[in-house]
């Protein structure tokens, strides 16, 4: 007998697939891992309708149950964004979760994979992971950067999380083969910053561009997607300076707790938001949405 996979699409994200319309993907962990409730759903739904009213259909993707769902309804939505114990899952775990019943919301990798499965080609997120302060030591990399350089999605991001090393991201992201693209501007945006002292690899400063190096590359044969780095609107950014002291203070705590693997990233979130007094969240949302408003743009362009 042959199995099939447990995927559902929400019925919007049927009817614009079957109209051949523009899907941006979404991840769900920033719903279950990024923010307490109701917030977390509220934002969520704004992010959704930034992308409807720029032209195209919101994707949220998670597994609920041991169903891979493409697209949520608003009843899955807040059921997901109360829910308790939500495994959060990358490519090491996604398949197992599924298997077993599991519900789980998708960071960048996951969602990467689900939106291949789906076929949509372009996915919003709020920065990608990759390689974390003292990797040397503890060889602390993301799976996102290997998912980057196999699976043929164009990630729009504000580039990769402040609090990692960004040197080492870029360059093992240049290592892998994986085109970094800033929008707009000669150098790499730093998630809560517009800007950093990183020269950008490629610049394009049209969402046509961007969608037809995605088309290029599949004409190629070349795997993997593309890393678009979306600086931050300047009214919402925090500073770098600002940030710099705030985040090395946050890293200390996590070395001094023992906090490692998966439970990094939000320990370190949760610590900047409190050390920031809540602007780093405000400035989370605001990157979110800017980068969702572009991704639509890109994802219009690739089915023109």
């Amino acid at each position: 007998m042959t199995q099939q996979l447990p995927l559902k699409y929400a019925p919007e994200v049927q009817t614009a697939k079957d109209n051949g319309t523009a899907i941006v993907a979404l991840e769900s962990t920033i719903i279950t891992h990024g923010m307490p409730y109701p917030q977390n759903v509220e934002t969520a739904r704004q992010v959704e309708q930034d992308i409807r009213d720029a032209g195209a259909t919101p994707a949220t993707i998670a597994v609920m149950d041991g169903t891979l769902h493409i697209g949520l309804t608003d009843a899955e939505l807040d059921t997901l964004a109360q829910a308790d114990d939500v495994a959060k899952l990358s490519r090491a775990d996604m398949a197992a979760c599924i298997a077993l019943g599991g519900t789980g919301a998708t960071t960048v990798a996951a969602t990467m994979i689900a939106a291949h499965l789906a076929g949509i080609s372009v996915f919003a997120t709020g920065g990608i992971g990759g390689v974390h302060k003292g990797a040397e030591t503890s060889f602390d990399i993301s799976a996102d950067l290997q998912e980057l350089s196999q699976t043929p999605v164009t990630v729009v991001a504000a580039g990769a999380k402040a609090i990692l090393d960004l040197d080492k991201t870029y360059e093992v992201l240049e290592t892998l083969g994986v085109p970094v693209i800033a929008y707009g501007q000669d150098t790499l945006p730093a998630f809560w910053s517009s800007a950093s002292s990183l020269a950008a690899p490629l610049r394009m400063d049209r969402a046509e561009d961007i969608a037809a190096a995605h088309k290029m590359r599949a004409l190629m044969g070349l795997p993997g997607g593309q890393m678009v780095a979306n600086p931050i609107p300047s009214d919402a950014e925090i500073p770098a300076s600002t940030l710099a002291p705030i985040i090395d203070k946050a890293l200390k705590e996590a070395e001094d707790q023992g906090i490692a693997a998966k439970s990094v990233t939000p320990f370190l979130l949760g610590r900047i938001f409190e050390l920031t007094e809540g602007a780093s969240l405000t400035a989370n949302i605001a990157l979110v949405r800017n980068n969702a408003r572009l991704a639509a743009k890109i994802a219009q362009s690739l089915v023109a």
